[in-house]
């Protein structure tokens, strides 16, 4: 352990000794105070210590929101142990790489997902029920919580903390290992940039698999705040939760927010306490919530799961359209092709360099050397600055064609993956087109096979059964066939170009 070193565990020991009796998380009618919690992450820490787990181990979590899922970071912090946080929204197959390839010593899960990971995705994982156990296989999470302390594991805090795993540029997904210090760094910015304080609550119902869940979290942590931890997104139920529970934070994707104002003007409320959104969201919406809630900012940011949370922000008031300035302690630069700089208003890939970047990608060194080439994290992504310092988002480089709908991750290569496996087609090509509801939706342009017959609708489905559901096309193009470049290869900008509408 280092002597400058901080860790999770660090915080929650001293949220408990400096805010122990003030209420570090809500879950249903369960009310968890700092202390609790410490106490609750201890206990669950020893029972897991019985199983084996220890430093560097995987402790997978395949669950929906829940008192439980904020106790396993605690648990994982004190052991050095490392959290996989397995998207609940993947179908069976996915769920099955994803611990194939973390390899957990032991496997949380929700009874109603039980079927995502059966016997075989499992493997040598211990599995223990969240809830009610009614298979021999599964035992219960409540035995883990076990009067037995044991000290703190002696890491520092560049060791990892979590493995969220990205969408997959190549078809198949990679494991970000994101530290404690890259974590806790996001946390403090967001907690500085909102000021937030220990009378602040956070409307948790962003998953806590996903990068935004954990980091709002850890904002509020950090703060020494409150979350109110929601299983999932009820516009009506956060309305009543915001009045007569003081909820004053929220992460918001397409359409939440939108849903939220609705189910604010039906209840005649004017949600008085909320003074902090943040996410992503079309002008339209924003100017209605700008009206609505004039007591409130909308915050805009960019950022990714390797950067460990937002590495530029600021209100979108400031300046519409763009995804703020960098924040503290962090560089984000601008460059060509060739890694060179490029100059304030000309358009390059998004760099970054700063303690928020992730360790690598788990099992996947030579995509780590490209990526952290020339020592910056490259992200893909393209981007401008102004002279003002405020970048503008250009979209993802043709190597990382990037589609997100409502929030989500999508990458082209692994829907067409997909796509190809169904025996009618012969090409298909992927691309993000614009979404009123979500956003962006995914489209296919898809060449058959000579003699092969094939509906929109059979093959979304066939999609729908293979990767997750938001990953499937929402439309679906049919066409004699694809654009060549002069090398021979699909042209897929040209693609792009001819079908860009729904």
């Amino acid at each position: 352990m280092s002597l400058r070193s901080f860790t999770l565990h660090d915080q929650i020991e001293r949220n408990a000794w400096l805010h122990g009796s003030c209420t570090a998380f809500v879950s249903g009618a369960q009310r968890v105070t700092h202390a609790q919690y410490a106490d609750r992450a201890a206990r669950l820490a020893a029972g897991l210590a019985g199983l084996g787990v220890g430093i560097g181990d995987r402790v997978a979590i395949l669950a929906h929101n829940g008192q439980e899922y904020v106790d396993l970071f605690g648990a994982a912090a004190r052991l050095g142990a490392i959290v996989v946080p397995v998207n609940w929204r993947l179908s069976a197959e996915e769920v099955a790489y994803v611990l194939q390839d973390t390899t957990p010593r032991v496997l949380i899960a929700s009874p109603e997902l039980h079927a995502l990971a059966p016997v075989a995705a499992r493997a040598n994982a211990l599995a223990y029920s969240i809830g009610p156990v009614q298979d021999a296989a599964w035992r219960a999470v409540g035995d883990l919580y076990v009067d037995a302390p044991i000290a703190a594991a002696a890491i520092d805090d560049s060791a990892g903390l979590a493995i969220v795993h990205t969408a997959a540029v190549g078809g198949r997904p990679r494991g970000a290992l994101l530290s404690h210090r890259g974590l806790l760094a996001a946390a403090a910015k967001s907690q500085q940039a909102w000021n937030l304080t220990p009378d602040d609550v956070q409307l948790g119902a962003l998953p806590l698999f996903h990068l935004a869940g954990i980091g709002f979290t850890l904002a509020l942590q950090v703060a020494g705040g409150s979350t109110i931890v929601l299983p999932r997104f009820d516009p009506k139920a956060m309305v009543a939760l915001i009045d007569e529970q003081g909820g004053s934070v929220m992460g918001s994707f397409p359409p939440m927010l939108g849903a939220l104002l609705d189910a604010a003007t039906e209840a005649g409320s004017k949600l008085a306490s909320l003074r902090v959104v943040t996410g992503i969201d079309a002008p339209e919406t924003l100017a209605r919530f700008a009206a609505a809630c004039p007591h409130a900012d909308f915050w805009v940011a960019y950022g990714q799961t390797e950067t460990s949370g937002s590495v530029s922000t600021a209100r979108y008031s400031e300046r519409p359209g763009s995804a703020g300035r960098p924040v503290a302690q962090h560089a984000v630069a601008i460059v060509d092709e060739l890694d060179r700089p490029v100059p304030v208003g000309g358009t390059g890939e998004i760099v970054v360099r700063g303690p928020m970047v992730f360790n690598g990608y788990w099992g996947c060194d030579k995509d780590n050397a490209l990526t952290f080439r020339d020592g910056w994290h490259h992200t893909g992504d393209m981007g401008r600055f102004d002279a003002d310092g405020y970048l503008w988002y250009a979209g993802r480089s043709p190597a990382k064609e990037l589609i997100k709908p409502g929030g989500e991750n999508v990458y082209p290569a692994e829907v067409e993956r997909a796509l190809l496996e169904h025996p009618a087609l012969a090409e298909a090509v992927v691309f993000g087109v614009p979404d009123a509801q979500w956003g962006e939706a995914v489209k296919a342009v898809c060449v058959l096979k000579p003699g092969q017959s094939l509906t929109a609708e059979a093959l979304i489905e066939f999609v729908g059964q293979r990767i997750a559901r938001y990953k499937k096309p929402k439309h679906v193009a049919f066409v004699a066939a694809l654009p060549r470049n002069p090398a021979g290869g699909l042209d897929r900008a040209a693609v792009k170009a001819a079908h860009a509408g729904p």
